[in-house]
């Protein structure tokens, strides 16, 4: 099962965040060239500058593009001959105070699926003949919320739920072909998406605080999740829980679930919180 990453190529998107800059390096470190993909030309280029120029394709590229998630593969196929990995890892969250389904805007709730579900899948669609071809992998970021409770952060987390759930049944379709498709779960990692619960918004670091224990909420660099991605790929690993601690609680997460469920639903602490978080939301909205 063991995967040489040496002469591979592997397309990132979001590519210019903290976990995709971070796993592009810790890639090139071990003999990939890159497609790096990101939103902003300018973001890509900058990091490309890391990287031997032979070895490394920066394009701009929306993920909610399903026609140019296609010329991306294209392109990378042109460039290099071939792709061997995909690595769908682009990612939003709400973009100013988090909300609860009964406050968040609902544009802004469909943009979120858009990007985190079906950025996911025209990635993975477009890449798949090359990926089956080349006897490659598809690896996608999921999160610690496909199993943990996303209250005050439902699109994001139930995105990252349909992502496991589409890759698993990936994995297993792709099972006589000799590609593999394999699901990231990082746990707090220090990026711009995971700040507001650390500071970023006094509510929801407070949430945070209340909801879980204080080992479960320590946060790791990207460089550490980098790591992580590629031990995973060269094992072919279906699951890459990053850091271990994590581990055990998606495995157990039938009961987890049950009980955190349970004891936060009844949690009035909590429940203070998240009408203090609703009023904030409230009065952002009516001063813009």
């Amino acid at each position: 099962m063991s995967y040489d990453l040496r002469g591979k190529v592997v397309l990132i998107t979001g590519a210019a965040g903290g976990i995709g800059s971070a796993t592009a390096r810790e890639l090139y470190r071990n003999g990939s060239s890159l497609v790096l993909t990101d939103t902003s030309q300018i973001a890509v280029d900058t990091l490309a500058q890391e990287f031997n120029s032979q070895n490394v394709l920066p394009l701009v590229f929306d993920v909610t593009d399903a026609e140019a998630a296609k010329e991306v593969v294209r392109r990378a196929v042109e460039r290099f001959g071939r792709l061997d990995v995909a690595f769908a890892n682009a990612g939003i969250s709400w973009r100013g105070v988090p909300a609860t389904l009964r406050t968040c805007d609902e544009a802004e709730f469909r943009r979120i699926i858009e990007v985190d579900l079906f950025g996911v899948w025209n990635t993975m669609r477009a890449a798949l003949p090359e990926i089956v071809r080349n006897r490659g992998q598809v690896l996608v970021t999921s999160s610690i919320y496909a199993y943990l409770n996303g209250m005050a952060n439902a699109p994001y987390a139930a995105s990252k739920a349909a992502v496991e759930s589409l890759i698993r049944s990936l994995r297993t379709e792709l099972g006589a072909t000799g590609a593999s498709a394999s699901v990231l779960y990082p746990g707090w990692t220090e990026t711009a998406i995971a700040k507001v619960a650390f500071g970023g918004n006094a509510i929801a670091t407070e949430m945070n605080r209340t909801a879980l224990p204080a080992f479960l909420r320590r946060t790791i660099p990207p460089e550490q999740v980098a790591q992580g991605v590629v031990r995973g790929l060269q094992k072919r690993q279906p699951r890459i829980a990053v850091p271990a601690r994590w581990a055990p609680i998606s495995m157990m997460r039938g009961l987890f679930n049950m009980f955190a469920d349970r004891l936060l639903t009844r949690n009035t602490h909590l429940h203070r919180l998240i009408g203090q978080l609703e009023e904030e939301v409230v009065r952002t909205r009516d001063c813009d």
